[in-house]
């Protein structure tokens, strides 16, 4: 029996490591399973899975690109004025939690990949009854469960230290899978609203942030003059900035040249990110317009594989899952709506963070932030998108602002609490600075009670949402224009 067990868990764990936490490679697997479902030729659905794998990876270059090119530059501000500061950022956040379990709960994070598997069932189980649960959408991003995972074990170990290895993991995998499945089902409607019926939903860090503030945006829609950004056309020699890709090089070598100039020379040759005698003015020029570059990459990713998959999951959806939709990297949304709308987004969310920051340094707070990368640009540009589309231009300045601003304040007031910020790093992104803070304080002062609190919170929310709306709420999802036809009517 022993030996039974470990040849499943072998084969579980080679799945989860290969493909379940390789976004490319599952999303690849999905429309490989669905075109199979479908009947395809063997051929036809060869060429789906490798066409989506690889848009996939050009999105991942283009992603990376971003976070690779960027994310030193702010995380140079700690170094350069000797700050004892952590940064909110996915990656310095998995970082703090190897680096602080053991010492602080004696635990060592070994256990990821059936944590993985029992929130992931989870899921797709939430899902297959959906006629009772409400729920759509299967999570399906792999890096980002690996993040959530670490940062959900610190989080749940800090309520509950004296839990066994066995209790804790199955806490963990219902607690995550239930906000897997919660939060992606949450983006469902406004994303096909954005993408006009992609068949696709979010499934990232910030789900319940750009579904608040879209159903925000909608009471800002009513005013005349409250156009959306691509309905602003701009005269004369601001004409420039109608174009998206002029406009995200302006605008972020304005950015990103104030912080370089800030940082300095000295320091830029010192972190070997310059190299002696290269010109300063150059580098600036050429590392801002890689902006531009890597989203137009990111963007090129996405038309390549988001056809292959809508179409594909059909075969899972028809088969296995009725009427489910796939929840993909918030990346991919980047790539509809209005090109502008991501670089405002970055920018004011820019704009909050650096306020807040500014004020937690003014006001000695025991705990100093430092901006990352990934929290500043895809969740605010995320947001922007979606407020830009349900109500208009004020909508997608003012709300990554917001959130800029709810992202420092969060993560340092939850990160200090249960002891992460020590370690240099904390997640860092919306649902993370809001949903995760207050599940963790109903779990620690209700105790086990409050993981009942907690879960029936969350899987009343599908069912509110179905109840607002029951006659489009499945329609949205299986058939769009169907659904655009009847709310029409």
């Amino acid at each position: 029996m022993d030996q039974v067990l470990d040849f499943l868990l072998g084969i579980w764990d080679y799945f989860a490591a290969n493909i379940l936490t390789q976004p490319a490679f599952l999303i690849g697997f999905i429309v490989l399973l669905g075109y199979v479902l479908l009947k395809k030729p063997i051929y036809e659905s060869i060429a789906g899975f490798l066409k989506a794998t690889v848009g996939y990876l050009i999105l991942s270059v283009g992603s990376g690109g971003l976070v690779n090119n960027f994310r030193p530059i702010l995380v140079g501000l700690k170094e350069r004025f000797d700050l004892d500061a952590m940064v909110i950022d996915p990656y310095f956040g998995q970082n703090a939690v190897t680096a602080g379990i053991e010492e602080t709960f004696g635990r060592t994070f070994s256990d990821t990949m059936i944590l993985l598997l029992i929130a992931f069932v989870m899921n797709i189980l939430l899902v297959r009854f959906k006629k009772y649960t409400k729920l759509r959408a299967v999570f399906t991003t792999g890096n980002v469960q690996i993040q959530q995972a670490a940062t959900a074990f610190w989080l749940l170990l800090f309520c509950f230290p004296d839990l066994g290895r066995i209790e804790i993991l199955l806490v963990m995998g219902l607690v995550l899978g239930c906000y897997w499945a919660v939060g992606s089902n949450l983006t469902v409607g406004i994303t096909q609203e954005l993408t006009e019926g992609a068949g696709f939903a979010i499934a990232h860090q910030q789900m319940f942030g750009i579904y608040i503030f879209a159903r925000l945006a909608e009471k800002m829609k009513k005013g005349k003059n409250n156009k959306r950004i691509e309905d602003i056309k701009f005269p004369g020699f601001l004409s420039i900035f109608n174009e998206n890709m002029v406009s995200t090089s302006i605008l972020m070598l304005f950015f990103f040249g104030i912080i370089m100039v800030i940082l300095g020379q000295d320091y830029l040759i010192q972190a070997e990110f310059m190299v002696e005698g290269q010109s300063f003015f150059f580098y600036i020029l050429q590392t801002s317009l890689y902006f531009a570059v890597y989203l137009a990459i990111l963007q090129l990713g996405v038309r390549t594989f988001v056809d292959e998959l809508t179409q594909s999951f059909q075969g899972i959806s028809n088969t296995l899952l009725p009427g489910a939709v796939p929840g993909i990297d918030v990346s991919a949304s980047l790539a509809f709506g209005s090109p502008n709308a991501v670089t405002i987004g970055f920018l004011f969310g820019a704009l909050g963070q650096f306020v807040t920051i500014g004020l937690l340094i003014l006001f000695k707070s025991p705990v100093i932030v430092i901006a990352g990368f990934i929290p500043l640009f895809f969740d605010n540009a995320a947001i922007a998108l979606f407020s830009n589309n349900r109500g208009g231009v004020k909508a997608a300045c003012i709300f990554p602002f917001i959130s800029g601003i709810i992202q420092v304040v969060g993560s340092a007031l939850i990160a200090s609490f249960v002891g992460l910020a020590q370690y240099g790093g904390y997640l860092g992104m919306f649902d993370w600075a809001t949903v995760w803070p207050i599940a963790t304080l109903l779990m620690k002062f209700l105790g086990y009670f409050g993981i009942a609190v907690v879960v029936l919170l969350l899987l009343a929310i599908p069912q509110l949402q179905y109840r607002a709306n029951p006659e489009g709420y499945f329609l949205i999802a299986e058939d769009y224009d169907e659904y655009v036809k009847k709310m029409a009517a």
